[in-house]
């Protein structure tokens, strides 16, 4: 192949988010895959923007570039599924989410996903007798959905690449432009993937929740006035509906 750089000159990549995706997990490899010489599509389930999350506090939108209602699995060379803890929630509750990455899947064409990203392929059910890593948290699901967890930061599986999480963009980002780029599974992950091949059963389930998602949980800022504002307007809209009622 020529350099790194246009590996991926003249593929089409869709990335499939939400309101809620953790935004360093689309705009990163994004902006890898558009170096590699990839075209991008965020794809949606409604046009506009959609709002990014930095673990759990809301940060940047990202432009919206086509909806699952008008889009075409047909045009798309792969497709990249980011990670969060509300996004993935809401695509995996459309059905339309799920017949598009069903359609990818039954076209053996590659498919990267980390994080809370894996929660579409347990909804879609596709991840029985796969080998793939998540976000922790979600490890149960994929489990008991029939798939192999892996607590390891690259898990390569036929057309799948899966990371667990931000931390392991790093792996996550090279790993996902190989696959698309059609590299051999030996040139995808290397040699922790090699490692993998011999695993036959699950990691186990974690001893605790993420630290660092935890501390940037509880150090999040206070409800603004706009919020009180909000809850103060909601319940006077409920206790005049309630007298309403009553009267």
């Amino acid at each position: 192949m020529r350099t790194e750089r246009y590996r991926l000159r003249g593929k089409r990549v869709a990335i499939l988010a939400a309101d809620g995706f953790e935004y360093v997990e689309l705009v990163i490899p994004k902006k890898a895959l558009e170096m590699a010489g990839a075209e991008t599509e965020v794809v949606s389930l409604h046009e506009g923007k959609i709002r990014g999350m930095n673990i759990s506090e809301p940060t940047k939108a990202v432009k919206v570039d086509c909806t699952l209602e008008t889009a075409d699995t047909s045009r798309y060379d792969a497709l990249l599924i980011p990670g969060g803890f509300i996004g993935p929630d809401f695509i995996r509750q459309s059905s339309l989410a799920r017949a598009f990455v069903r359609a990818f899947d039954a076209a053996n064409k590659p498919i990267a996903t980390l994080c809370h990203g894996p929660w579409l392929l347990v909804s879609s059910e596709l991840v029985n007798g796969r080998m793939l890593a998540s976000w922790p948290g979600i490890r149960d699901d994929v489990v008991h959905a029939g798939g192999i967890w892996r607590d390891e930061p690259v898990v390569v599986d036929r057309n799948w690449v899966t990371s667990r999480g931000p931390i392991d963009l790093h792996l996550f980002v090279p790993a996902m432009t190989r696959l698309f780029a059609g590299a051999p599974r030996s040139e995808v992950a290397g040699p922790v993937d090699r490692a993998l091949r011999r695993a036959v059963v699950s990691s186990p389930q974690p001893v605790r929740p993420e630290p660092l998602a935890v501390e940037v949980a509880r150090r999040l800022p206070g409800p603004g006035v706009w919020v009180f504002l909000g809850f103060a307007l909601a319940l006077g809209l409920g206790a005049l509906a309630v007298r309403r009622i009553l009267s």
